[in-house]
């Protein structure tokens, strides 16, 4: 059985837990634990919002979500005898919801799919879908189904979103420099291209005084993967897979949280998996020296495992370098995405799966682009993401986007049964 190094109590905040967690990346956050190579361990995580989103058919606590203190991680973890330079290697061992809890908190029992709205953290397709949905998925099991999304039932692909090292000072603040440079380029952008440093609601785990003020200072914020993994939403990241991390600081402070009953290729809306907190069981074991033998030194490497929900039969989508809105042609382009999931959402509409929704629209005006229910269920139905270059290097570019064909039939049958 694995040791359980770091507990969450789900009825509290992760301030107010005995060792509270973190929630910016920065080398000088406390260890809150030591564990050693070889060992096997427990570790319980809230969800990422630190429970702001409620079981309930209103989408205001997504729209009005604060993200200054976002995400919850639990850790860090020092691993003793790590020092930079090194791989810390990461089995999968298991992980769920909070189990045998039924409760408010987001992971005892259900979890949720959220749009951003456009103004307060957004997704990529917010011109299409600028106000914020919600929809709330019950467990049982491996399968999840929601009220939201009536008649559709599938088996998730249970995983984290984000897990990581600590940076280096010196990494810190490459990343600090380079984010603010990216963000210079279009200041007022709406969502903002990068989120700099922030003072707000930050939490160090146990640190104070000038420790804790520093974090705020110049702790970077936990939305974007980077060179010590974070936040890298891949599905396949479940039971089963070992990942690969550099090592920065000695300790190599390993954190995460942001577990995800599943998710499609991407996490599009911002909030496009089925969050929840839980607990996640890990292996953790050292390559001394594994940076420079292998040449891991920008990006952690993933094997995935062999867990994965057996649906064999999908639709793709097949997308082209090509602005449809504009008529024109781009050059090795690799946005296809932003065209697949449109696709998937006139599909889904013309199963009838948002029908029961088109009365409570607005105008007529907005019943020809906002099907929020479609928008849901294609972020989490999404299978196998593929983008090709063409091989004659002629600045063209393919890629194909898979769709579960089960999801799309359950459309069609409720189609029936709601019009």
């Amino acid at each position: 059985m694995p040791d359980v190094v770091f507990t969450v109590d789900q009825a509290r905040s992760m301030r107010d837990q005995a060792v509270p967690g973190h929630n910016r990346w920065h080398p000088d956050i406390p260890p809150a634990v030591t564990v050693k190579p070889g060992q096997s361990i427990r570790v319980e995580c809230r969800e990422w919002t630190d429970g702001q989103i409620g079981n309930n058919d209103s989408a205001n606590d997504v729209r009005d979500v604060d993200l200054s203190g976002a995400h919850m991680l639990s850790g860090p973890i020092y691993v003793e005898g790590a020092e930079p330079g090194d791989l810390l290697v990461v089995d999968i061992l298991d992980l769920g919801p909070v189990p045998q809890e039924v409760g408010e908190a987001p992971g005892q029992g259900w979890g949720y799919t959220g749009i951003f709205a456009k103004a307060n953290g957004g997704g990529f397709l917010t011109d299409y879908f600028p106000d914020a949905y919600k929809a709330i998925w019950d467990f049982s099991g491996q399968k999840c189904t929601s009220r939201h999304i009536p008649g559709v039932e599938f088996t998730g692909i249970t995983h984290p979103g984000l897990f990581g090292t600590a940076p280096s000072p010196e990494l810190l603040a490459r990343w600090n420099a380079r984010e603010r440079a990216l963000i210079a380029t279009d200041p007022d952008r709406i969502p903002a291209l990068a989120l700099p440093p922030l003072e707000d609601s930050v939490l160090g785990g146990t640190a104070t005084g000038e420790t804790l003020a520093a974090i705020g200072r110049d702790g970077a914020r936990t939305v974007p993967a980077r060179e010590n993994g974070g936040n890298h939403d891949i599905k396949n990241f479940t039971r089963g897979s070992r990942v690969f991390y550099p090592v920065h600081v000695p300790g190599a402070l390993f954190s995460g949280g942001d577990l995800h009953f599943s998710q499609g290729d991407g996490e599009i809306t911002f909030c496009g998996a089925i969050e929840m907190g839980g607990f996640i069981d890990f292996h953790v074991d050292l390559i001394k020296g594994g940076m420079e033998t292998y040449g891991v030194t920008t990006n952690p490497i993933l094997m995935p495992g062999n867990v994965e929900p057996r649906y064999s039969e999908f639709i793709t989508f097949i997308g082209i370098g090509v602005d449809h809105e504009t008529d024109t042609q781009l050059y090795n382009d690799a946005t296809h995405e932003r065209r697949h999931v449109p696709a998937e959402i006139r599909l889904f509409r013309a199963a009838g799966l948002s029908a029961a929704r088109r009365r409570a629209d607005r105008g007529p005006g907005e019943r020809r682009r906002r099907h929020p229910q479609c928008l849901l269920l294609a972020v989490l139905a999404d299978g196998d993401l593929r983008l090709r270059h063409h091989p004659l290097g002629l600045g063209t570019s393919v890629s194909g986007q898979g769709v579960v064909r089960g999801l799309v039939v359950a459309a069609a049958i409720v189609s029936r049964l709601i019009i």
